[in-house]
């Protein structure tokens, strides 16, 4: 089934063919491009500008050119007029059988109306969240979980393949302070003092791991043992500490000792998120491992195709890369004078093995805090060969939680409001989901907990599940009535539909496939929000204007077509979002 703007396109490509004096001069326009959804209805349902797009290359007026368009334009049954407006706009008013045609489309595919045929390319490898495994999920991660998954549906449903993936942060000092921070409460518990560190993780999780991992390989030391020459704990040195801790775990058990903690506490936290993203409707293809970076030499070969290309260069005994040649700030260290591998060393690494597994683009969805990483990593791909616009970054502003007006303190301190799970208790998947969402990512994000938890129309995720729920109830009463619906009269009877509400409602339903890519091409799954939240009003408008369970069976069947029609699209949207359709509310 042909979208209603492939219509028109392939209209105005058939007519601009058959004038020679202007078929040239268009050869190189993407007609569709040229074309557009009306904002006002008495404008017709599409405008294209495609007149003033060529009228200076062909020097003649737009109003000639389109005047020259609409005469060669053919008889469609699926356009009823076409007029000029203003400086060159050619409107199309399109007939009651297209839309009737695209009520059809939606019965007929089901599930699978608004999504694309698939796609070869650009084969797309999807990161999100990637949070340091250092502690549960905050609601800032939510919000990456959402989006980052919101538009990997987007971009399947516009025929993408796509690959989600994770990057865990298992290397580097953060996993040696998470492992010092579980052992000094492992410590506590067999009754050895010792000052937790200010620079430690300090949440009960931290508690709770280490009552349930095992260290029946290890003795307790005695607490002087431990405490001896420690540096003091104090906010100006809490890194010094901390790091103190380390070694002297380390020179007590053995690195291998050491590590038994802190892997598992890693582990601990790593299925925590796992399990919270399940829950949350969020599933990644691949979990992928900084330390596999390492054990699997790929930073060394990544700095191999550095040297073979002859980018690297030496300076004070480290080696640099020279960012600067592309529009970075400074050069970076990629090996350091002590031989240790930096995490620029790390992240343009990881991102060449992206490229090299046969992804073609990357979208990294980041922290808003994030800018300064793009730039570098681009250069690194450009400099190994690649093309620096392989990678696209999506931001993720920060989210502000409010309750009775009031922004909420998120923190880890006990009883106050900071992890994804709470929030999902708090309000339910549907609306975390849906809210995380419904702003553009680079805004900030005000979350109201009151009106995501509220039943009623202010709530927007409410508004539109009871637009599917209503539609559901009116099946129902129409079996507790002892009515039949036939939908292939429905289908037959379609010109009954002739109130002002049912012609909204079906050019709402008409729009879905061009929001779903338009959307997917954005990565703006609030584009999606906002379509569904239009098309439920104009269905409750519908709904309170119109009766659909009447007594003639031809208008009954053919409303019944339209508004099963909408249930139809709204699921699938909702689908998208990562929401539930409820047929009851």
């Amino acid at each position: 089934m042909r979208a209603m703007k492939q219509i028109v396109a392939e209209l105005v490509q058939t007519a601009l063919a058959g004038l020679p004096e202007l078929a040239e001069t268009a050869a190189d326009l993407a007609i569709e491009s040229t074309i557009e959804r009306t904002r006002d209805a008495s404008h017709g349902d599409f405008a294209s500008n495609v007149a003033m797009r060529l009228a200076k290359p062909a020097r003649r007026s737009p109003r000639d050119i389109a005047a020259s368009i609409v005469e060669a334009l053919g008889d469609s049954p699926e356009v009823d007029k076409v007029e000029i407006a203003g400086p060159g706009f050619i409107n199309f008013y399109l007939s009651p059988a297209a839309f009737h045609a695209e009520l059809e489309s939606i019965h007929s595919q089901g599930e699978a109306y608004g999504r694309q045929p698939a796609k070869a390319a650009p084969k797309i490898l999807l990161e999100f969240v990637s949070a340091n495994p250092t502690g549960p999920l905050h609601v800032g991660h939510g919000r990456g979980a959402a989006f980052g998954d919101t538009v990997g549906n987007l971009l399947e449903a516009a025929g993408y393949p796509v690959a989600r993936e994770y990057y865990v942060n298992d290397a580097g000092r953060q996993m040696d302070i998470l492992g010092a921070s579980v052992w000094v409460r492992w410590l506590s518990d067999h009754g050895v003092n010792v000052d937790f560190p200010k620079g430690g993780y300090r949440g009960d999780y931290i508690r709770d791991i280490a009552k349930e991992i095992d260290t029946s390989s290890l003795s307790a030391p005695d607490a002087a043992a431990v405490n001896e020459d420690l540096p003091a704990n104090g906010d100006d040195n809490k890194d010094e500490y901390v790091d103190a801790l380390v070694a002297r775990a380390k020179a007590l058990h053995g690195d291998d000792g050491f590590d038994t903690v802190r892997q598992q506490s890693l582990d601990s936290i790593l299925d925590d998120i796992k399990d919270d993203l399940a829950d949350f409707g969020v599933v990644f293809d691949t979990w992928y491992s900084e330390k596999s970076l390492t054990t699997n030499n790929l930073i060394d070969a990544a700095i191999d195709v550095l040297k073979e290309r002859d980018v690297l260069y030496e300076k004070d005994g480290a080696t640099w890369f020279p960012s600067t040649d592309y529009g970075d700030d400074k050069d970076r260290v990629v090996v350091r004078d002590n031989g240790m591998k930096t995490y620029f060393a790390s992240d343009i690494a990881y991102h060449f093995d992206k490229r090299e597994r046969g992804y073609e683009l990357l979208i990294d969805v980041l922290g808003a805090d994030h800018h300064g990483y793009v730039t570098r990593v681009r250069a690194g791909l450009a400099a190994m060969g690649y093309e620096a616009d392989d990678l696209e970054v999506e931001f993720i502003q920060f989210v502000t939680l409010y309750r009775g007006g009031e922004q909420m303190q998120m923190s880890t301190r006990s009883g106050e409001f900071d992890t994804l799970r709470q929030l999902r208790a708090e309000v339910g998947n549907d609306a975390a989901r849906f809210y995380y969402v419904m702003r553009s990512n680079d805004q900030h994000l005000d979350f109201d907990l009151d009106i995501a938890t509220s039943q009623s129309n202010d709530n927007p995720v409410f508004y539109i599940q009871y637009a599917h729920a209503r539609v559901a109830s009116v099946l129902r009463q129409l079996e507790e009535k002892s009515l039949q619906w036939d939908a292939a009269n429905g289908r037959e009877q379609l010109d009954q539909l002739t109130e002002p509400q049912e012609r909204s409602l079906m050019t709402s339903l008409s729009r879905y496939p061009e929001v779903v890519e338009l959307a997917a091409n954005n990565r703006a799954p609030q584009t999606l929000v906002h379509y569904l939240r239009d098309l439920a009003n104009d269905f409750h408008t519908y709904y309170n204007a119109h009766a659909f369970l009447v007594d003639d069976a031809a208008l009954r069947d053919a409303r019944l077509y339209l508004i099963v029609a909408t249930r139809t699209v709204i699921a699938n949207g909702l689908g998208i979002l990562g929401v539930s359709a409820p047929e009851k509310m």
